[in-house]
């Protein structure tokens, strides 16, 4: 959820080549990209069965669109930010009508 949203948040951007700051509390999504796992991913062609390949691709191709920054924020915490983006995923979540993650509902 953590990665699939940054994605759109990343696709709803219209203007290109800008500095963006995203906050996430999936320290496996911030490192990822911070410590260059990402980058190791795609060479190797995501070798060893990696999980969501086809959004860390997303990701990837999107990310080269902007000058991005990411920052691991405490989650459940005293950050009202991402408290709400809890609450809100959280209700979608239960929600009806959502998206299908093909890759993941074809690995099972």
């Amino acid at each position: 959820m953590e990665l699939w949203a940054i994605i759109a948040g990343l696709e709803s951007i219209i203007k290109r080549q800008i500095p963006v700051t995203i906050y996430s509390d999936s320290q496996y999504v911030v490192n990822s990209i911070n410590k260059g796992w990402l980058n190791t991913w795609m060479k190797n062609n995501f070798k060893g069965g990696k999980k969501n390949s086809d959004l860390w691709r997303k990701y990837h191709a999107l990310a080269k669109y902007f000058t991005i920054e990411i920052i691991w924020v405490k989650g459940h915490a005293d950050n009202a930010y991402n408290n709400r983006c809890d609450e809100l995923a959280t209700a979608a979540a239960d929600g009806k009508n959502l998206d299908v993650d093909v890759e993941y509902e074809n690995s099972m």
